[in-house]
C-alpha cells in the first residue's frame, strides 16, 4: 500500500475502521466466509484495491457482494435475514430468505 494512490489509501483505511470498530459490534460474520472459507468481504476489498487500485476493483467488489448475497441464501434457506451492510460510507438495509 506504500505505492497506492491516494484514493486506494483512503478506500484502505475506511475499511480497516470497519473491520475494527464496526464489524466486531454487527454480531454476525460476513456470510461468504463462512459458507467458502477465505477472505471476509472487507478483506477481499481491502486485498483487491492494494493490487488493483480502486477503479480496477469496482467490478470484482460487486461480484464479490453479489457472491455473498448467495452465501446467505446458502445458509439460510428457511429463514429470513436482515441487517445493515456497513461496507461503505452509507448504512443499506437488506433482507434475504423467505418471510
Amino acid at each position: 500500500m506504500d505505492r497506492a494512490s491516494p484514493a486506494a489509501r483512503l478506500v484502505d483505511r475506511a475499511v480497516a475502521w470497519y473491520q475494527e470498530r464496526l464489524s466486531p459490534q454487527k454480531g454476525y460474520s460476513c456470510a461468504h466466509r463462512v459458507a467458502h472459507g477465505g477472505d471476509s468481504c472487507s478483506g477481499a476489498v481491502r486485498r483487491s484495491v492494494a493490487e488493483r487500485g480502486v477503479s480496477r476493483s469496482v467490478l470484482p467488489v460487486v461480484l464479490r457482494f453479489a457472491a455473498c448475497y448467495q452465501a446467505v441464501a446458502l445458509l439460510t434457506p428457511h429463514q429470513r435475514v436482515q441487517g445493515v451492510c456497513c461496507c461503505g460510507p452509507i448504512p443499506i438495509p437488506f433482507g434475504f430468505g423467505r418471510r
